[in-house]
């Protein structure tokens, strides 16, 4: 008896087990299309609000909120171009203010275009608007370029190198196209200034020219067109051409600790103030050769001839030891000695 009813229990407890394994089966594939249903209307919220801000702003400004319901939470099914920038007054960052203008025509021209949709959006967080996101992504310094993709989180290629490719928005164009596969063709507001500026400057020189129609010796003057051309290569060699291809920063401040960098710290990139420093010691340098050369050949008093070679050497060493020094900085383990 005990065995029949021990074997009864047994297939008691089997067809209970069945009938919970079935209510379960049924439970989830009741809840799943809820499930799925409450996703995709939150996605749908969210890419809904999006749209409504791109449509107000084409760069979308973000706080901790914002960021972290927007882009750092899933559903997400579009990509987010984030510019972490420091643009309040008291912070005194020259180059987050030339970088957001170039990231404002970058948005603008993806916003205004005919291509656009909502795979893409560009949002910027201020660090006194957003402390928080800074802490959270680690992050002490700005500006600083970030992609969020769709999927996933960001790689290392995600992560913009500013002081490589500079900030201009070609370049950034280029960079969210390898992230995103979104081709953005920059329009840029038409800008008189180059125009103006050439315009005047013929007219100067017309106007010169006219004036002097009936003597115009100087343009035959071989020392007017030796400056001329000097000119142009200090120009050249300073790296000049390289600022207008990659549109490189001004300067770099560090925001947690104020200090300002002149001199970049690789040999694949520069800035501007940096070709300033290298023109002004190049032009030193030829100006102490130059002397040293008339106070070989010219024909004045020994005097002055002297005061000219000790000039001339004084500005070839002290100009010349600097650009070594700048060298040093930028290629690192040379033989120096």
């Amino acid at each position: 008896r005990s065995k029949s009813r021990t074997g009864l229990l047994f297939k008691r407890l089997k067809v209970h087990h069945k009938r919970t394994a079935v209510l379960l089966v049924s439970a989830v594939k009741v809840l799943e299309p809820k499930k799925k249903k409450k996703k995709k209307t939150l996605l749908s919220e969210k890419v809904t609000q999006m749209m409504e801000w791109a449509s107000k702003r084409s760069v979308i400004r973000m706080n901790g909120d914002k960021f972290r319901r927007f882009v750092k939470a899933p559903p997400r099914n579009y990509s987010v171009v984030i510019m972490f920038t420091a643009l309040q007054p008291q912070r005194q960052c020259g180059v987050c203010r030339q970088a957001d203008e170039e990231f404002q025509v970058l948005a603008n021209s993806w916003r205004y275009s005919s291509a656009f949709t909502n795979r893409v959006f560009f949002a910027s967080v201020d660090f006194d608007e957003g402390s928080d996101v800074f802490q959270m992504l680690n992050m002490n310094s700005a500006p600083t370029f970030l992609h969020f993709p769709s999927k996933g989180k960001p790689r290392r290629s995600d992560t913009y190198e500013l002081q490589v490719r500079g900030f201009a928005a070609e370049q950034l164009a280029r960079w969210v196209a390898d992230r995103t596969d979104v081709q953005i063709r920059v329009i840029r507001p038409p800008n008189y200034a180059g125009p103006l500026l050439l315009g005047f400057l013929l007219a100067v020189i017309g106007g010169l020219a006219y004036l002097r129609r009936h003597n115009l010796e100087f343009l035959f003057n071989r020392n007017v067109w030796a400056f001329s051309a000097l000119c142009f290569v200090l120009i050249m060699t300073s790296g000049q051409m390289w600022n207008h291809i990659r549109g490189p920063p001004y300067a770099h401040k560090n925001p947690s600790t104020g200090q300002v960098s002149y001199i970049h710290g690789s040999s694949q990139a520069q800035f501007v103030a940096e070709t300033h420093i290298i023109l002004l010691f190049n032009a030193a340098v030829t100006m102490g050769i130059v002397l040293l050369c008339e106070a070989a050949t010219s024909d004045m008093d020994i005097g002055k001839r002297k005061i000219m070679c000790i000039a001339g050497i004084g500005l070839v060493m002290l100009f010349f030891s600097w650009l070594l020094s700048i060298f040093r900085a930028k290629y690192h383990g040379y033989p120096y000695r």
